[in-house]
């Protein structure tokens, strides 16, 4: 069963999950979450691809072509966050900038490169880590698995994160908390001030929650939702679930940087998409802006770093099928492998190492 709905220029499809797959979901309109994927397609055409054919193509054409394409498809990303950056400057009232997104979606080196335009806007923003205002672990909540809860909101000291943001606001000196992940509590942190024209920027999953800043008057907040929603199609039928794509940017930097197997990351995935569909999903359309951190170019580069890990998943572990499924789709892509080309500030440079920034 399925049905379509007429949309803009095209329609869309409905059709069941998973969890009711005898009957259709209640349609609900995302008109902001719809608009960045008209505007991605529009980078499509830009770019003149439509299809993974397209860019195997231009893969196939040599070095200099795909450094064409890394440099343009960077640049698209750029010239959106340079516009986000000035809509920012222009709205005069804004003191706080709240970026949210499910994992993977790139939001650190987004709200590093954002700081960067804000500050060629002469503004001086400062960041404030959601992290460090996590309750003691002895009062944070569990979940139904008897597990800390840590994308809880409930997790959070809320009436602090508030307190200490209306008096930054207000111009008076604050003690930032920094929360000591090894011991489960919050220690002395840093004494911060800020000025009238200085902007603070959080990132966190729980960002476009009205609940997290509700002291917060609703005209001194922007907020961001940034993911990777491709738009890169196999064929005219075949759809790449946005969802594989961080799914995979995971599984490498997992491995980079934390030492975790492909098989321990695609374990516990699942918990990780039940939290973003229960604390992410649900507000985005409150944002003001979307940003699309997908590059068209990606998959063909995670390919030569992820599929080595996949392959070491056990064929005797469930996810071994997940694992089988996400090597398939890698094997449409031909392998870019010269990464020089790739910026040191690029979005993907979080998941693949040697970026510009530090995390």
């Amino acid at each position: 069963i399925f049905a379509l709905r007429p949309y803009d220029q095209g329609f869309v499809l409905v059709h069941p999950d998973t969890t009711c797959p005898d009957r259709l979901p209640a349609y609900k309109e995302l008109p902001k979450f719809s608009a960045i994927f008209l505007e991605y397609a529009r980078w499509l055409k830009i770019m003149d691809i439509e299809y993974v054919y397209d860019l195997n193509e231009i893969i196939t054409k040599g070095e200099r072509a795909v450094a064409n394409l890394i440099l343009l498809a960077e640049s698209l990303h750029e010239n959106k966050i340079s516009q986000i950056a000035n809509d920012i400057a222009r709205r005069k009232g804004t003191r706080l900038v709240l970026i949210a997104g499910p994992s993977s979606s790139g939001k650190t080196t987004f709200a590093k490169r954002l700081s960067i335009q804000l500050m060629v806007n002469g503004l001086r923003p400062v960041a404030i880590s959601l992290d460090d205002y996590f309750l003691d672990r002895e009062k944070t909540p569990r979940d139904e698995f008897g597990n800390y809860d840590f994308d809880s909101l409930e997790a959070l000291d809320v009436d602090l994160f508030n307190r200490n943001l209306l008096d930054l606001f207000d111009g008076k000196e604050v003690e930032i908390p920094r929360y000591d992940f090894k011991v489960g509590k919050r220690v002395r942190g840093r004494r911060l001030r800020i000025d009238r024209d200085q902007i603070v920027i959080v990132e966190g999953i729980h960002g476009l929650n009205e609940k997290l800043t509700e002291m917060i008057p609703r005209e001194l907040k922007y907020k961001i939702y940034v993911s990777a929603l491709t738009q890169l199609n196999l064929d005219n039928l075949n759809r790449i679930p946005t969802t594989d794509t961080r799914l995979i940017r995971r599984i490498v930097r997992d491995n980079k940087f934390r030492g975790y197997s492909a098989y321990e990351t695609i374990k516990m995935w699942s918990n990780v998409r039940r939290g973003e569909e229960r604390n992410i999903f649900p507000y985005q359309e409150e944002a003001d802006v979307m940003f699309n951190s997908a590059l068209v170019y990606e998959l063909s580069v995670l390919k030569i770093f992820a599929e080595p890990l996949l392959v070491q998943v056990p064929d005797s572990a469930p996810e071994f099928t997940e694992a089988l499924r996400l090597l398939k789709l890698l094997e449409y892509f031909l392998p870019i492998t010269n990464i020089e080309d790739i910026p040191s500030h690029s979005i993907l440079r979080e998941f693949i190492g040697r970026s510009i920034f530090k995390y």
